[in-house]
């Protein structure tokens, strides 16, 4: 069994040159925390796995390209988003800092991406 501290995982990722920051991974999961500056810019590409985002803190807009279809919404503290593999997605007009949970299945790099 692992646990984790949310305050220590941000400590963490503070330190580090990356907004994402994994901090578990097994073959069926890999989990991370995702933080993005107010007036960021997410520059992530579409990944080979499920995605689940958990927004813990901060205010955004994410926009999902599914089918040629675009739709875009807000984000906030308990919002709660679902992408399948290989739809393309990102944050944009990061009003407060963002801080999101980020949960793969299986875990992150084990699939190639291939964008829907």
């Amino acid at each position: 069994m692992n646990v984790f501290e949310m305050a220590q995982l941000l400590s963490k990722q503070k330190q580090s040159d990356s907004p994402y920051l994994e901090f578990l991974k097994v073959p069926a999961l890999s989990c991370g925390v995702y933080v993005l500056e107010t007036g960021a810019h997410d520059y992530q590409k579409p990944h080979g796995e499920d995605e689940l985002y958990y927004v813990a803190s901060g205010r955004a807009r994410m926009i999902v390209d599914e089918g040629g279809t675009s739709n875009a919404f807000e984000v906030g503290p308990g919002s709660i988003m679902y992408v399948r593999a290989g739809v393309r997605h990102s944050f944009y007009q990061i009003a407060e800092r963002l801080v999101v949970l980020v949960f793969f299945a299986p875990a992150e790099g084990s699939r190639k991406t291939t964008a829907a």
